[in-house]
C-alpha cells in the first residue's frame, strides 16, 4: 500500500505542475498579445506623425518655391499654345482665349 499512496503523491504532484505551467502559458501569451497591440498601436502613431510632416514638409516647400518657377511654367504653356496655333490645331480665338487664361 506504500507504493501505491507515493505513485499517487507522484500523479498528483506532476497534476498540479502541469496547472501550474499551463497558467504559465496562458499568461505568457496574454502578456505577448498585449505587448504586440501596444507595438501596432505604436507603429500607427509614428505613421500618422510621419503622414502629417510630410504634409507639412510639402506645404513649406510649396510656399517657399521661387516666383520665377510659375512664370517658367506661364512661358512654357504660351510656347505649347503657340505650337499648337502655328500647326493649325488652335483657331486665332481659341488661342487668344487659351493665352488670356494663362496670363491670368
Amino acid at each position: 500500500m506504500p507504493g501505491m499512496m507515493r505513485r499517487r503523491m507522484r500523479r498528483r504532484a506532476i497534476v498540479g505542475t502541469a496547472v501550474v505551467a499551463g497558467g504559465a502559458v496562458h499568461h505568457m501569451n496574454k502578456k505577448n498579445a498585449e505587448n504586440q497591440a501596444a507595438e501596432e498601436e505604436q507603429a500607427e502613431l509614428q505613421q500618422q506623425q510621419q503622414q502629417s510632416l510630410d504634409a507639412q514638409a510639402a506645404q513649406q516647400q510649396a510656399a517657399a518655391a521661387p516666383a520665377g518657377t510659375d512664370m517658367d511654367d506661364k512661358l512654357a504653356q504660351l510656347k505649347q499654345l503657340a505650337g499648337l496655333h502655328d500647326q493649325g490645331v488652335l483657331t486665332d480665338e481659341e488661342f487668344a482665349a487659351q493665352k488670356a487664361k494663362i496670363l491670368g
